[in-house]
């Protein structure tokens, strides 16, 4: 007797099926497997030491360059400043000096004060050009190692009738200075303009110890160029002395703007001289200078 295979039959149908099921044969084991992969990394990853794992790549750096910038023209000790002593004045009337004082007969003048009247002028023109301007006192307490790029004192010359001679102007360097050139070059723009503009005579010959020794000179920094001007004679000068100190202002201002600018210089010619008797050579340049460029040139 034959027993039919109903069991066998339904079960090969079964699996048939399911082995031609499109996606249903191996996904099960599979996602079984990703499943256990990652547990066992993230197991692996909390447990490793921290030695073991790699450094992190460093972040970029950035170097800004430096800049380097060019020094001035002026050394950084030099201001563009100039100094102008007022001869004979003081502000402390303990030290009040007048100067040479003129008879009645010349209106009793009093060198200090055309002296100041001058001094104050240039410091004025010199303010509008832009530099900073001292006025400075006789005996000044800011002399003591003066710096800067030209000090000239301003001073007026006698009352007394010497001779018809007597007239005119007269400028200075030091006697003794370490650094002779820039104040040479000082005077010869000095007088140069001073000449030029008043119409005034110089006068070399009448230099005085008073003046190549002036006290001033031994004060300030050596660096320092500097000259002292008379800037003409009480008597014979008196007029322009005391009615034209603009234009005599100018003219001190245009010679030391000649110094600091480097400009060309034309001396002028000489007078005869009236030689006093404490006169002595000025030591200044006498021949004709085509440029001057000082070594402290300087314009604000």
């Amino acid at each position: 007797m034959t027993i039919p295979s109903v069991g066998t039959s339904d079960t090969s149908a079964s699996s048939q099926s399911q082995a031609t099921r499109p996606g249903t044969g191996n996904a099960h084991p599979l996602r079984t497997v990703v499943a256990v992969a990652f547990v066992v990394a993230t197991l692996f990853t909390a447990w490793i030491p921290s030695g073991y794992l790699p450094e992190p790549p460093p972040e970029p750096t950035y170097q800004i360059a430096a800049i380097t910038l060019e020094p001035s023209a002026i050394p950084p000790t030099i201001e563009p400043r100039v100094g102008i002593v007022s001869g004979h004045w003081s502000k402390d009337p303990a030290y009040y000096d007048p100067g040479a004082v003129c008879a009645e007969a010349l209106g009793g003048v009093k060198e200090v004060d055309v002296n100041h009247a001058i001094a104050t002028r240039v410091q004025q023109d010199l303010l509008q050009q832009g530099y900073q301007v001292d006025v400075l006192e006789e005996f000044d307490q800011k002399l003591f190692k003066y710096r800067a790029l030209s000090l000239v004192s301003i001073h007026s010359d006698s009352c007394e009738y010497i001779n018809d001679e007597a007239t005119g102007f007269k400028v200075s360097a030091p006697l003794s200075n370490p650094n002779p050139d820039n104040s040479k070059l000082l005077v010869a723009c000095v007088e140069s303009r001073y000449a030029s503009m008043t119409g005034m005579q110089l006068h070399p010959g009448s230099v005085t110890r008073d003046m190549t020794h002036y006290h001033a000179f031994a004060e300030i920094d050596p660096d320092t160029p500097a000259a002292i001007i008379e800037v003409g004679f009480l008597n014979r000068d008196l007029e322009i002395l005391t009615q034209k100190q603009d234009l005599l202002a100018d003219a001190v201002t245009a010679g030391i703007l000649c110094f600091l600018r480097g400009e060309p210089v034309n001396l002028p010619t000489p007078t005869s001289e009236i030689a006093p008797q404490n006169a002595e050579p000025t030591g200044v340049i006498t021949e004709t200078i085509s440029s001057i460029t000082p070594e402290l040139t300087a314009t604000p």
